[in-house]
């Protein structure tokens, strides 16, 4: 049950395609005084080191994160991810970077909330100890997926839910579409990211249609699918090709940015031809 460790992927591809959306999101709510709250239902530990003993056996963040760190011609929106883990990490050399809760803190404001949500034992306490002198951060031992009927509508009826599951188990991608429905009958006007792993596996492949009908006539400002491919399959099955970030009613400058932004990511970190990132809408 506790198998999947964040530390071994920190920065890789994925997470810059989860962690740009992130920010594009929250950037967003900011723009309204009103408060809002966050959920994140698979928060991990917060933080990551570049120089740990995980982040070394893979050394995944260097084609995801580590192919962008520097370069200078950066879209609006990458540019504006970077800045949030350079005011974690500090300036200069690469060291660190943040989970999506430690993004999500950085950015809130007084008046909004997070509520991170994590089980595997270790993550929880360092995330514990990260998030402790910040009172509007609520660490919850306890199950993402299940929160949401305590946790939805908020009441200042302005929200984002935040699914991450590692999908190990092939009842995450069953249980993520549940809470996708959940979510939007309880409080049709949520922001609701969903992070999908591109993989040969079926359930995989079959996510991002599922999430597409499942969100008809529940969405009330439609959805974005952002994909991003960099790596080619490998034989048998196995590797990570790429993610999708699927967004359930996005604002309406995020298509906008995310197309210029995915082939600009496609490019800088892709490692074959057939590299792309590609976007679809619906409604």
């Amino acid at each position: 049950m506790f198998a999947y460790r964040h530390a071994f992927h920190a920065g890789n591809h994925a997470d810059v395609l989860k962690h740009l959306v992130l920010v594009q999101l929250l950037q967003h709510l900011n723009q309204k005084e009103k408060g809002y709250r966050v959920i994140d239902t698979h928060a991990g530990a917060g933080a990551y080191s570049l120089r740990s003993e995980e982040a070394h056996k893979k050394l995944e963040w260097l084609d995801g994160i580590g192919k962008i760190w520097e370069r200078k011609d950066l879209p609006k929106g990458v540019a504006a991810y970077l800045d949030q883990v350079e005011a974690f990490n500090g300036p200069g050399v690469l060291k660190n970077v943040p989970g999506s809760p430690s993004l999500i803190r950085q950015m809130l404001r007084p008046q909004d909330e997070l509520h991170a949500y994590e089980v595997h034992p270790t993550d929880l306490r360092a995330l514990e100890k990260l998030m402790a002198e910040h009172k509007s951060v609520k660490v919850h031992l306890s199950d993402g997926f299940a929160s949401l009927k305590a946790m939805l509508p908020p009441p200042t009826r302005r929200g984002l839910l935040l699914i991450d599951p590692p999908y190990e188990l092939k009842t995450d991608y069953a249980r993520t579409l549940a809470a996708v429905r959940e979510a939007l009958t309880r409080f049709p006007d949520c922001v609701v990211a969903v992070w999908i792993p591109q993989l040969q596996l079926l359930d995989a492949q079959q996510l991002p249609q599922r999430l597409r009908n499942a969100v008809k006539g529940l969405a009330k400002k439609g959805w974005l699918d952002a994909q991003l491919t960099v790596n080619p399959a490998q034989g048998g099955g196995f590797g990570l090709m790429g993610s999708h970030m699927f967004v359930v009613n996005p604002p309406h400058t995020l298509g906008t940015m995310l197309a210029e932004e995915l082939p600009w990511l496609a490019q800088a970190m892709g490692q074959f031809e057939g590299a792309k990132g590609s976007l679809q809408a619906g409604n």
